[in-house]
């Protein structure tokens, strides 16, 4: 059953840093079979109050694969370097 990763990236305070990140975190999505659904981009909010600034959304074929992605080494580094750039929101959605 599939998982989605959900970020939103509401602040950027470090660019230098957050470019470090862009480049070296697709290679460790892909390990863990993940798969970038959304990038930014326009949205449209229906409902709600919910005010994205820059929605991220990554696909993984379950929420083991996600959990073991977040928690990878390979991950980790490169998650305190994220977490030190901006200010952000993540939620993980288990699928149907």
């Amino acid at each position: 059953m599939a998982a989605y990763c959900y970020f939103d990236i509401r602040n950027i305070r470090n660019e230098a840093v957050m470019q470090e990140y862009r480049q070296k975190v697709l290679r460790t999505v892909d390990q863990f079979d993940g798969r970038y659904i959304v990038i930014g981009g326009p949205f449209s909010v229906k409902e709600g109050q919910s005010s994205p600034v820059f929605p991220v959304m990554i696909e993984f074929p379950s929420m083991e694969k996600a959990e073991a992605w977040y928690a990878s080494p390979d991950y980790s580094s490169l998650k305190t370097k994220r977490l030190q750039a901006v200010e952000s929101e993540a939620v993980f959605f288990q699928g149907l």
